[in-house]
């Protein structure tokens, strides 16, 4: 029984650092809570479906996911939230109705019965004595990969610096050159694909459903808040404090509350450390 705990925490904690990184890149750059996330992350899954549904491979429906949820985050930022960068309020609320929209629309026009989302590798293996399934070490392998990238993407690419430096002063930033729209837009796309696959891989082990974004939308506050606002060390961090406490709850409670950790968590980290892990104190 351990160590099954052991295995989900590790896998879940790294699909929730999937989602949460991508939360925490918009707001570090552009200051905004883009509470659509959770709906990109269901477009990525059901695009990875659909993709496998009408006779794709699962390989190419990944793919075909990835992009098609960095697309849809691009098109969010160019469409809505581009003409109000500085009125965060109103992106709060354009976003949160494109999320409802979104799962209206596959609730119309796919049903609302979960979906199977196909293995990308059948199979188990032996690890430490246990039976493991290969596609759950796939996916945390995957998920590291794509981690990993992040910290190179942002730390050895020209692009990544400018994000960075946006991310500290977007007027220093466009002092120095840097185009801040080109940055935004960039940004959007890179955390909609994180987004769209964890969405992928949340679809593989538990199921895509169209609400199946709302509760890694509340789990990523939770983890950007607690990881401090806009740090992805941090985001990482968190996302394995908030994995491991909601593999217990879940494993020694009830599934019932699943989600109620991240809650609580978040209320203990306002009340006490407002500026999380690796954030700034918040100032007047």
């Amino acid at each position: 029984m351990v160590t099954g705990i052991f295995a989900d925490w590790l896998l879940l904690s790294a699909l929730y650092a999937l989602v949460a990184i991508g939360f925490t890149m918009i707001f570090g750059v552009g200051g905004v809570l883009n509470l659509a996330h959770g709906g990109i992350l269901t477009v990525g899954a059901f695009a990875t479906y659909g993709v496998t549904f009408y006779g794709g491979h699962i390989a190419a429906g990944l793919v075909v996911g990835v992009i098609a949820a960095g697309l849809f985050g691009g098109l969010i930022y160019l469409v809505l939230a581009r003409e109000f960068m500085d009125e965060p309020l109103v992106i709060l609320i354009l976003t949160l109705v494109v999320a409802v929209i979104i799962e209206e629309v596959i609730a119309t026009f796919v049903g609302t019965q979960s979906r199977v989302v196909r293995q990308l590798v059948p199979g188990t293996t032996e690890l430490i004595g246990v039976s493991v399934q290969l596609n759950r070490l796939t996916m945390f392998a995957a998920s590291w990969i794509a981690i990993g990238g992040v910290f190179v993407f942002t730390n050895h690419t020209n692009i990544g610096r400018a994000v960075i430096a946006t991310s500290m002063s977007d007027r220093g930033a466009a002092i120095v050159g840097i185009d801040a729209d080109r940055v935004q837009l960039v940004t959007w796309i890179f955390a909609g694909a994180l987004a769209g696959l964890g969405g992928i891989f949340l679809g593989m082990e538990y199921l895509a459903n169209y609400d199946m974004g709302r509760n890694p939308l509340v789990l990523s506050f939770a983890i950007v808040v607690l990881g401090g606002l806009g740090s992805i060390k941090g985001s990482v961090i968190a996302a394995y404090l908030v994995g491991f406490v909601e593999t217990l709850t879940v494993h020694m409670i009830s599934p019932r509350l699943t989600g109620m950790a991240a809650f609580i968590i978040l209320i203990i980290v306002l009340l006490t450390k407002p500026e999380g892990l690796y954030g700034r104190e918040f100032v007047e």
